[in-house]
């Protein structure tokens, strides 16, 4: 069989080039579209999953996305189009974290990147997707989106994990994200697409923040490849029973 075709949105760093070399080493069955705001920084990543992954070079491309520039898009779906025919996953992770002290900075940077840019990525591939025998579309999401992680965490009955001051911003883009997800799961289930939030967990991330401290989330945060496996378990198939949901390592979580 052919590998399955998948793009994945901020694949130069933490979950994305995670996710990446977990997908490249798994086996043969995948053939992964790396996409980042430069080229130059996607091709860094192949580089470094080639490195470390010599017999994936084959199973490598490259190509320019940002996700907040409309043009970016839709010059990406064409290449995919043009080289590939369809897509048979469309992995939204790229995003943002902003903690600026100005409110309409933070929040604006945010809204851009976690949820107008994904919505339109969605949008424009999704009749590439559609193509597929057996289509996935994920969104990265995140715990601090959920509301009823939420109030749990105010009513004292979940712990809090350390987050960066002023971090609300990323908390709302995260709840807004996973109405996305599931306002495209209820309208396009019936075609066969599989839709999924999916949560990484807390892991190291340059989304808090480029500092080590932050990065590491105060020295608490796991590897990211632990995102990268749980991404591998839902395309393929393992996570088939939670569609429509949002998900993480270990289970689902409230919206």
């Amino acid at each position: 069989m052919p590998p399955k075709i998948v793009l994945i949105t901020g694949a130069n760093s933490g979950v994305g080039l995670a996710t990446t070399k977990v997908l490249a080493s798994a086996s043969n069955d995948y053939h992964v579209i790396i996409s980042a705001r430069s080229l130059s920084k996607a091709q860094i990543a192949k580089s470094e999953v080639e490195a470390e992954n010599p017999s994936s070079a084959s199973r490598l491309s490259i190509v320019q996305l940002d996700v907040t520039d409309g043009a970016s898009i839709s010059r990406a779906r064409d290449f995919v189009e043009k080289e590939f025919g369809h897509l048979d996953a469309l992995i939204n992770n790229a995003g943002c974290g902003n903690s600026d002290p100005d409110v309409y900075t933070r929040y604006k940077t945010c809204m851009d990147t976690n949820v107008i840019g994904p919505a339109v990525v969605a949008e424009v591939f999704r009749p590439l997707l559609l193509k597929s025998s057996n289509p996935y579309s994920i969104f990265v999401s995140s715990g601090a989106g959920s509301f009823g992680r939420a109030i749990e965490r105010f009513n004292g009955t979940r712990d809090k994990p350390p987050e960066p001051k002023n971090g609300g911003a990323y908390h709302v883009s995260k709840a807004a994200l996973n109405m996305i997800a599931l306002r495209e799961h209820q309208a396009y289930v019936d075609k066969g697409l599989k839709v999924f939030a999916m949560s990484p967990g807390f892991v190291v991330s340059n989304l808090r923040g480029t500092t080590e401290e932050l990065r590491t989330g105060w020295g608490q945060a796991g590897p990211a490849s632990v995102a990268g496996e749980t991404m591998l378990n839902i395309l393929d198939g393992k996570r088939d029973a939670d569609v429509g949901k949002h998900v993480y390592k270990d289970g689902v979580y409230n919206w």
